[in-house]
């Protein structure tokens, strides 16, 4: 068997001080997480991030910039993710869209609600994020290079 990490894309959105996740049904119940999603074929990562965005969230995603690239192996199926989390912001609310299968609502808290609830996010990646774009921590769009 071949081992390859599945490339991941994820949306931090912050607006006045909360935080846009969605709220999704896992095997463990439900989790929440930030807009995010696997890279398909021929799509760029920034194309990506905004598509998941819309499908998960019914917003709009404009990324601003590359929070960073997140290493991590669930603790439970042991597949590996490599997470491109992307700083931007939202908008053009489309409600009547349905969203991504498995996700139940777009929800926005504050960092300290999210590190109250840390056992009900999806993964560590999810506060590890918040965290680093509290810190101030960001890298400009143009490290990324397509090919």
């Amino acid at each position: 068997m071949q081992w390859m990490p599945h490339a991941t894309v994820a949306a931090i959105v912050e607006d006045n001080g909360k935080f846009l996740l969605v709220e999704e049904s896992t095997e463990r119940g439900n989790r929440f997480n930030q807009p995010a999603g696997h890279l398909e074929d021929n799509e760029t990562l920034l194309e990506a991030v905004i598509r998941e965005t819309l499908e998960e969230t019914a917003y709009a995603f404009e990324p601003t910039a590359l929070l960073g690239v997140y290493h991590w192996k669930h603790e439970h199926n042991e597949t590996t993710y490599l997470r491109f989390a992307f700083i931007g912001k939202v908008s053009d609310h489309q409600p009547h869209l349905p969203l991504d299968e498995g996700i139940i609502r777009a929800v926005w808290m504050t960092a300290e609600e999210m590190r109250n609830q840390a056992m009900l996010m999806r993964s560590p990646q999810v506060l590890t994020c918040v965290e680093d774009y509290l810190s101030g921590q960001q890298f400009p769009l143009s490290v990324l290079t397509h090919l």
